[in-house]
């Protein structure tokens, strides 16, 4: 069992509102926490076939079939039941009468907005962080990091890395997906995912992908917004703070966990990953992804962003805080360099109040006037770093 950090969220707020919103991709851990926090709570998945059928037909008799406290898991197959659920909790005032969770964004997001807002607390659960998975242990090579990715269920269980993602995306595509939208080549969308995991930590160009796909730039924006509600893809927005028109202003792209993303790119051993162009850009990947879970497990809106300017100047995070920016360069690199740190310098001379990390793939830490240099084996204490 895995000590998730959002448990002292989970509590909090489940003292204050009459229903409670867990949301992420399927296997990140939802059913596990929710059982776990609250094991008195009768616990009904609607991805049971009877279950949601009952719940689809006759809502108001479900509801009262079931009237004290409640795990209901993948709400989102049942969106309607939101509307009965707001009429019990109005009635009868109790906190966290309910426990929904959910995997799909899009469907939940004006559900929940139309039937239960002011009611409910919505938090979202990702994949392990680096502290949960290795807390109490030591942390391996970046390139076991890389492959293994943080699903729970995979280290868990000790599944095999290239058997258990396979598992997930074909699930994935076959049931999830077909739920969202109306699929109509399969074949086309599996090659519009795998062509973003080599595309990783770059910035979308949705007309690229469509005409590498075969379909339209329209499609094209439609999937991602698929892959992004269903928490498979982040989309790192640019930075933005009214210093000129030579800023760039599209997003970049990153997967939320990166064992499914050196899946996709066909990576399955060690040696496959030391010896990959895209290793750099996952090992980015991993570390923006670790930062972002820091945000969602403290109940937190991310505040994160890149900054590129037209003249190549670039920092691969920066994070807007109440005392300032901090601003993080990322290197997969073993070895330090004066280079890694052009970026930040750049960036510092622009805006006051800047605190510099660089993230590397070296074992020497050191704090220097300029900035923080952490080893990628503390990345799992720097991302649990407190918000300021």
């Amino acid at each position: 069992m895995f000590n998730r950090k959002i448990i002292s969220e989970i509590n909090l707020l489940a003292s204050q509102f009459r229903v409670l919103t867990l949301l992420g991709p399927r296997q990140s851990g939802k059913t596990t926490l929710t059982r776990m926090a609250f094991p008195d709570y009768e616990y009904l998945s609607l991805e049971d076939p009877d279950h949601r059928q009952y719940a689809t037909d006759d809502p108001r008799g479900f509801l009262n079939d079931h009237p004290k406290r409640v795990i209901f898991d993948e709400v989102q197959r049942v969106p309607q039941l939101l509307s009965y659920i707001q009429t019990r909790v109005d009635g009868d005032k109790i906190k966290a009468q309910f426990i929904l969770t959910g995997s799909h964004q899009l469907e939940l997001g004006a559900a929940i907005t139309q039937s239960l807002a002011g009611r409910t607390a919505v938090l979202k659960l990702l994949p392990l962080s680096m502290a949960e998975l290795y807390e109490d242990q030591s942390v391996p090579d970046i390139d076991s990091l890389l492959l293994d990715g943080f699903m729970p269920g995979k280290h868990a269980d000790q599944i095999d890395t290239v058997r258990f993602y396979r598992a997930y995306f074909q699930t994935y595509v076959e049931r999830d997906v077909r739920q969202i939208i109306n699929l109509k080549d399969a074949n086309k969308f599996e090659k519009m995912v795998r062509l973003c995991a080599g595309r990783i930590g770059q910035l979308i160009n949705q007309v690229s992908l469509a005409n590498d796909v075969g379909v339209s730039a329209t499609t094209i924006n439609e999937w991602l917004s698929v892959l992004e509600a269903s928490f498979i893809i982040f989309r790192l927005q640019p930075y933005h703070d009214n210093m000129g028109k030579r800023l760039i202003k599209t997003p970049k792209l990153y997967f939320v966990d990166t064992g499914l993303a050196a899946w996709l790119l066909g990576i399955e051993t060690k040696v496959q990953m030391q010896r990959d162009p895209l290793r750099g850009n996952l090992f980015e990947n991993l570390v923006i992804l670790d930062r972002l879970k820091s945000y969602y497990n403290q109940g937190r809106d991310p505040s994160l962003f890149f900054y590129r300017d037209s003249h190549g100047n670039e920092v691969d995070l920066i994070e807007k805080q109440h005392n300032g920016l901090l601003a993080t360069e990322i290197k997969s690199a073993q070895t330090w360099h004066s280079s890694f740190s052009k970026g930040l310098d750049h960036f510092s001379a622009l805006k006051k109040n800047v605190e510099n990390h660089i993230i590397y793939g070296g074992e020497q830490s050191r704090v220097t006037e300029k900035y923080r240099l952490v080893s990628y084996q503390e990345l799992a204490e720097f991302g649990e770093i407190q918000i300021k």
